[in-house]
């Protein structure tokens, strides 16, 4: 996609379709299947390589699984062998929020009201007074997932400052009290939200077995300012790097030197350990099977994973031009000046100095500029995945990002330059820079 702006607008249409992680990957997921990929089915036997795509070289592959909320897709080159390298954007799908409670509808003094528990860590304070939706999946009894959204649905309405004279010095936030939105007014009793969200998805409240349901903002994603140069959305930690990674994967050629995969992850946001997490086993699982049916020995395993790359890609702090003491005085990366190369000294982010000169590389050959990140001593630094991938598989790993300004927030911001790089230098990644 040769154009910024329309770059822009299809993350953000990409963004609209993604309120939830499950939600994510099903739009991932179908962008895919319009471009001839081949969803794989874990459970099934993968010895059989999928026919070709219309165009596409003899013994060349293009294939996904959703395991999920979570989806990983590749690009298998006409000529891959056993040890044939692999180039991983690694990225993940979900964002920090609320989750719907068991027994959700609750309720006080004729208001209705959803019980929520905190996802993740996100900034209370920005989820108030906003239209809410709750999206995600439900399960019903014979194991099918039922996707879900309800459009504006649900409110956190904050205390009125006459009731809370210091509310503009220190606003505190109960996470059990204060954080339970409403979405109407009667008797507890006569509503039941799991069955509305059962008629949304065209199936009996009784067969709801169990549900994964997030909240997301509702308000559209939006450029403006000088130029309209600004760009606000929420979910860009992370889906400015799902989407990143997907528009590159989207243009590599059947011809590489090497397997180009886009691994977005579930369950980012609360440490990664589950199944659909990058500490979990999807990622091996799925290099393990595509070495397995290019009749890979354990050794050209290891030599594939000693000679591939990963690009841990999640989205970084811009300088904040209130708060710039919060920075490292002399690192400051500054909104539409490039995604950032992430490093931290204790490993909480996998950037090396060859991870370094491969990004150099990689945004030499996307005519892309980028800028180093590297937190200020007195605030500690948060993680990504990349470590975590390059502890469980061993191959070396760089962490970058598009420079955000109120990360956490329900809605986060951006200069439109710095995601259409990213995605760029991704592209020439994939290329082999």
């Amino acid at each position: 996609m040769t154009s910024l702006s329309a770059y822009i607008d299809d993350f953000a249409r990409f963004i609209t379709a993604s309120p939830s992680s499950y939600h994510a990957a099903a739009e991932t997921a179908r962008r895919l299947d319009e471009a001839g990929f081949t969803r794989r089915d874990e459970a099934e036997d993968w010895s059989v390589l999928p026919p070709a795509t219309s165009g596409a070289a003899a013994g060349a592959g293009r294939s996904y699984v959703v395991r999920d909320g979570a989806i990983i897709a590749w690009v298998q080159p006409a000529g891959a062998q056993a040890a044939t390298p692999f180039r991983i954007l690694g990225s993940h799908t979900d964002s920090p929020g609320f989750k719907l409670k068991p027994k959700p509808t609750t309720g006080s003094y004729g208001w209705l009201q959803a019980g929520v528990e905190v996802y993740g860590g996100p900034l209370a304070n920005s989820w108030l007074d906003r239209e809410l939706e709750l999206a995600g999946r439900l399960v019903t009894t014979d194991g099918v997932d039922h996707l879900v959204r309800t459009g504006p649905f649900l409110r956190i309405p904050q205390l009125a400052v006459h009731l809370d004279r210091t509310a503009n010095e220190a606003l505190s936030l109960d996470r059990q009290r204060h954080l339970n939105p409403v979405f109407g007014v009667g008797d507890i009793r006569q509503a039941d939200l799991v069955a509305h969200l059962a008629a949304l998805a065209g199936v009996a409240a009784e067969d709801v077995a169990g549900y994964d349901i997030l909240t997301a903002d509702t308000n559209p994603p939006a450029r403006f300012g000088l130029d309209r140069e600004l760009f606000a959305a929420g979910r860009m930690d992370n889906l400015s790097s799902v989407y990143a990674g997907l528009a590159a994967l989207l243009t590599v050629s059947d011809d590489e030197e090497t397997i180009s995969v886009l691994a977005a992850f579930d369950h980012e946001e609360l440490g990664s350990q589950s199944r659909s997490g990058a500490s979990g086993p999807l990622l091996d699982d799925i290099l393990s099977r595509i070495g397995d049916d290019l009749g890979a020995t354990v050794s050209e395993r290891l030599r594939a994973y000693a000679d591939s790359w990963c690009v841990s890609a999640d989205a970084g702090h811009s300088v904040h031009p209130n708060y710039p003491e919060r920075h490292d005085p002399a690192n400051l990366p500054l909104a539409g000046r490039g995604p950032l190369l992430k490093i931290n000294a204790n490993q909480r982010y996998a950037t090396d100095a060859a991870g370094a000169a491969l990004w150099a590389r990689c945004s030499t050959a996307a005519g892309v500029p980028y800028q180093e990140f590297v937190s200020n001593n007195t605030v500690p630094c948060g993680s990504t995945i990349g470590p975590l991938t390059a502890t469980r598989l061993g191959i070396r790993t760089v962490d970058v990002g598009v420079p955000l300004l109120s990360m956490h927030s329900a809605r986060e911001l951006a200069h439109v330059n710095d995601p259409f790089a990213l995605s760029a230098a991704i592209g020439a990644f994939f290329a082999g820079a």
